[in-house]
C-alpha cells in the first residue's frame, strides 16, 4: 500500500469493520434491504480529521476478501493515510449489522470473531510509524479484541511518548469483549493513566472510576497524572478539566438520525482544535460540533463535517438552553 511514513497529524489504529446497514425500520431479523458502508471508532476519527484538512494515518489488518478491500478502498477515498494496513490471507474481515435507528440508538449486532483485524500486531515500522506524528488517538476497543492487540496499543502509546507526540484516549468500552468487568476495567484505566487525555463518557467514568459526577470522575484521572479530562454527557454536553480549569460546553441542537459515531466526531473535534493551537474552551466547542453533526445521518462517518460545513454550523446553530 502506499503513502509515507512522515509527516503525518494524527495515527490511530484498531479495528475496521464493514457494516451493512437496514432501509426498513424494526427488528434486524426482518430488515431484507441493507446498505453497505464501514465502521470502526478509530477510522471515524480519522475521517473526521482528514475532512477538516488534517493528515491523519490508520493502521489495522483487512482480510483478502471483497470486504477488506472495500474497507480499505473507502478508507482511501477518505484521503486516510493506510501505509501500514495490512492484508490477511487467512482471516476474514469483520462485518457487523445495525438497524434503522430513526433517531434513537440502533441494534447493532457484530460478527468479528477471529477477524483480521484481531490479529493486529507490533513490529518496528509501526514504532516508525506512530512516533512520527504529532498525535496518537486510541480507545478501548483493541484492548479487548486480543492479547496481540493489546500489546500493540502499549507499544503505540510508548513510540508516541518517545516521539513527542500528544496522546488521547477515549475507553469506548464494550463489555461484551472482555472476559470480566474487572479485567477491563483495571487495563483501560492503566492505558488512561498513560494518556495526555481522557475522554470518557459520563456513563461509562462511573463503570471506571465508581463516581457519577464528571468532577469526581476527571479527579480520578488528574490524580493519576493525566493532563486534561472531558466528560461526555450526550445531550448536556461535556466539561473538560485541566490547568486551565474546568471549561463546560452545552450540547448543540440537532436532529438526530443515528448516536453512533457522535463520540468519535467529538474526538475528532476536540484533536483538530489541539492541532489547530486552539485554547480549550474553543477547542471544546468544536468537538461538540463535529460530534453533533456525526448524529445528523444514518451512517457512522457520513454526518462528519469538512471545514466550510463545520463553520457554517457554528455560525447558525444554537446550543440547548
Amino acid at each position: 500500500m502506499t503513502g509515507t511514513d512522515t509527516g503525518l497529524d494524527v495515527v490511530t489504529f484498531g479495528e475496521a469493520m464493514a457494516m451493512f446497514v437496514a432501509q426498513e425500520s424494526g427488528p434486524l431479523h426482518r430488515a431484507a434491504t441493507f446498505v453497505r458502508a464501514t465502521a470502526g471508532a478509530e477510522t471515524n476519527v480519522a475521517t473526521g480529521l482528514a475532512r477538516l484538512g488534517h493528515r491523519s494515518g490508520w493502521i489495522g489488518r483487512l482480510g483478502d476478501d471483497p470486504l477488506g478491500l472495500f474497507v480499505e478502498e473507502e478508507l482511501r477515498s477518505c484521503g486516510i493515510d493506510l501505509t501500514r494496513v495490512e492484508t490477511d490471507d487467512t482471516a476474514p474481515t469483520g462485518f457487523q449489522l445495525k438497524s434503522r435507528a430513526d433517531g434513537g440508538d440502533p441494534e447493532v449486532v457484530y460478527f468479528r470473531r477471529g477477524s483480521a483485524g484481531s490479529r493486529l500486531a507490533w513490529s518496528e515500522p509501526m514504532g516508525t510509524y506512530v512516533s512520527s506524528a504529532r498525535h496518537l488517538h486510541l480507545t478501548g476497543i483493541p484492548l479487548a479484541i486480543s492479547e496481540t492487540a493489546r500489546d500493540f496499543a502499549f507499544r503505540a502509546v510508548a513510540a508516541a511518548r518517545a516521539g513527542g507526540a500528544s496522546v488521547s484516549f477515549d475507553p469506548n468500552l464494550r463489555p461484551s469483549l472482555w472476559a470480566s468487568e474487572q479485567e477491563m476495567v483495571a487495563v483501560v484505566n492503566e492505558v488512561a493513566a498513560l494518556a495526555d487525555w481522557v475522554l470518557p463518557g459520563v456513563e461509562e467514568g462511573r463503570v471506571l472510576t465508581g463516581h457519577s459526577d464528571p468532577e469526581s470522575i476527571a479527579e480520578h484521572y488528574l490524580t493519576a497524572g493525566v493532563a486534561r479530562v472531558v466528560v461526555k454527557n450526550g445531550c448536556h454536553g461535556a466539561v473538560a478539566f485541566g490547568p486551565e480549569g474546568t471549561v463546560r460546553q452545552p450540547a448543540f441542537q440537532v436532529e438526530a438520525v443515528d448516536t453512533v459515531g457522535a463520540g468519535d466526531g467529538f474526538a475528532a473535534g476536540l484533536i483538530s482544535a489541539h492541532l489547530d493551537g486552539l485554547e480549550l474552551g474553543p477547542a471544546l466547542e468544536r468537538a461538540a460540533a463535529v460530534g453533533a453533526l456525526a448524529t445528523t445521518s444514518a451512517g457512522d462517518k457520513d454526518g462528519l463535517p469538512d471545514r466550510e460545513r463545520l463553520d457554517r454550523f457554528l455560525a447558525t446553530t444554537s446550543v440547548a438552553a
